[in-house]
């Protein structure tokens, strides 16, 4: 008797732990950084909405908010950075190549002041002027910031922004394929 009480107590404790479903609404949270550092002026004059094809891209990267970087990963198990826009581009049905370098040859060129949600930013995070990352432009804040989804090697999809010092410095250019 005492030990099918005990059984009972127990399953009833693991049970309880599992009940809840946590939920996360992801959205831009700005940094907290210590040292001042002097950023490029990366903003854009866009301030219209969204809608078609750049709202399907959109609500299609949003949806893969917080899955976890994978090296070469272009599924929802997990992303590598040029993974994510292959597969958000092609749920939006446009065809995109799967590495970075070779996106960044798709579209045309826009100046960061025209970038639009939708849009893509690529770059250097190596230094020098190749291309070795890319995100998709999510939103245009009211002060012009620009903030853009990507798959960061550390934390998953997220959202970012162009006036962080690491992406601000690492920026090279923006394309429009929409």
């Amino acid at each position: 008797m005492k030990n099918s009480v005990l059984v009972i107590l127990f399953s009833l404790v693991l049970v309880s732990c599992g009940a809840s479903k946590s939920t996360k609404k992801y959205t831009y949270k700005k940094p907290v950084t210590s040292k001042s550092v002097s950023l490029k002026k990366l903003n854009s004059t866009y301030s219209g909405n969204v809608s078609g094809s750049r709202a399907s891209v959109l609500n299609n990267a949003e949806n893969y908010l917080g899955t976890p970087y994978k090296y070469a990963g272009n599924t929802p198990a997990g992303f590598d950075c040029s993974g994510l826009v292959c597969k958000v581009f092609d749920e939006s049905k446009i065809q995109m190549p799967r590495r970075s370098a070779d996106q960044a040859k798709q579209g045309r060129s826009i100046n960061v002041s025209e970038a639009k949600p939708g849009d893509l930013l690529f770059f250097a995070t190596a230094g020098g002027s190749a291309v070795t990352h890319v995100g998709i432009v999510h939103d245009i804040l009211n002060n012009g910031e620009v903030t853009f989804i990507h798959s960061s090697t550390s934390k998953g999809v997220i959202i970012s922004s162009l006036n962080e010092a690491y992406w601000n410095k690492a920026f090279l250019f923006a394309r429009s394929v929409l």
